[in-house]
């Protein structure tokens, strides 16, 4: 085993679930570039548990390729691992823990990337970027985007190592995050009509967005690269009432839009609303305090890279794979295209397959082959 697989056990060893932060694995990571001369800057999040982390070797500011990772894993809790989720674990070839393939494989490659290109002749510059709470909705990166773009940080390119299975990945949909928030009106469920059920106003709210949805999948614009070609609508949380015998007058619903580059997520929103106006209208005259409201909690933009420009050609080349793809998950891709305006690519170790459950795992032949696409990145790099 070489170094990078005992960094690799160390970045596992961190529990760096989204929601209790990842400062100590980012103190980690900024001590083991500063052992090597390489100084990281930190963009902690004001509560001090997290933070993002961007260092630099090579000369310049603008070119060069930026390698990216998020460090926040989802929870193990309710997931039957065969083995603790946070030490990393050989067998045969696989690897185990949490994080393996989403994806702290990457990161362990791009930190030691890092550090063997610092010895090299650059010509351009070879970042990393390290971001927090990327599982939650993409968060943590905005804030050090913003800082970088202010800096002068213009890459050529960014190499998102998400796991794709070391194929190139040149898209993958938007997500945005609602929440339906429901007002009716309380009474006792022994005179229920006298009442406005806020858990019914959220129902038909559900049959609104699965008729809008049906209605995309027979008429809607569609894109065969992805496994489900159409952009999708999808419920996740309700939660409303207290006890059976009242009335609610309050219900929640969080719902999502995860659209395909052709489709404008407010013209699907322009939509929403009219049908929760629709919904409520004919309660007014006795509920004039009846409502739903939208609100939008988080949002991210889609991929949409060139699949026959220059940077996805030499991306494929560098990969070493023949197949350009489109990925069902996010990424932060969009955000560096928006706020950087650099291209991006995704393509890591592993499969999003074992990604987020027990056992999560990535084979060390996968690993091999991202160390060896980073050594190509990097001469890429080279005087001459």
């Amino acid at each position: 085993m070489t170094q990078v697989y005992d960094i690799f056990d160390r970045l596992i060893a961190f529990p760096t679930v989204s929601r209790d932060g990842n400062i100590d694995l980012i103190r980690y990571i900024a001590d083991f570039l500063a052992g090597a001369g390489i100084e990281a800057e930190l963009y902690p999040h004001k509560s001090g548990d997290r933070a993002s982390l961007f260092a630099s070797v090579g000369n310049g500011k603008r070119g060069g390729v930026v390698l990216s990772g998020h460090t926040d894993v989802v929870p193990v809790e309710g997931q039957a691992w065969t083995s603790d989720p946070f030490r990393l674990t050989r067998r045969d070839d696989r690897l185990l823990g949490r994080g393996t393939a989403d994806m702290k494989g990457f990161i362990a490659c791009a930190m030691e990337a890092l550090v063997v290109a610092k010895d090299q002749d650059l010509a351009r510059p070879l970042h990393v970027a390290f971001s927090y709470d990327e599982e939650i909705g993409c968060v943590g990166v905005r804030p050090m985007l913003t800082e970088l773009a202010a800096a002068g940080i213009r890459p050529e390119w960014v190499l998102i190592g998400e796991p794709t299975h070391m194929q190139v990945a040149t898209g993958h949909k938007g997500k945005t995050g609602i929440r339906a928030t429901c007002r009716g009106h309380a009474a006792h469920s022994a005179l229920a009509p006298t009442g406005l059920n806020a858990i019914h106003l959220a129902a038909d709210m559900l049959t609104g967005i699965r008729e809008m949805q049906a209605e995309i999948e027979r008429k809607g614009i569609r894109d065969p690269e992805y496994d489900v070609p159409y952009t999708t609508l999808h419920a996740g949380v309700i939660r409303g009432g207290t006890a059976l015998n009242i009335v609610p007058d309050k219900c929640e619903m969080l719902f999502e839009i995860r659209n395909i580059a052709d489709d404008d997520p407010k013209t699907i929103m322009d939509q929403f609303f009219e049908r929760a106006e629709a919904i409520v209208a004919p309660t007014k005259n006795m509920f004039p305090d009846a409502g739903i409201t939208l609100e939008i909690f988080n949002e991210y933009p889609g991929l949409s890279t060139d699949a026959a420009g220059e940077i996805s050609g030499r991306a494929i080349a560098l990969s070493g794979q023949a197949n350009r793809i489109k990925v069902a998950f996010g990424t932060e891709g969009g955000l560096f295209q928006e706020v950087l305006g650099t291209t991006a690519i995704v393509c890591g170790p592993g499969s999003m397959d074992q990604g987020h459950k027990p056992d999560e795992f990535v084979t060390i032949e996968q690993m091999e082959e991202c160390r060896a696409m980073l050594r190509r990145v990097t001469d890429t790099l080279t005087v001459g």
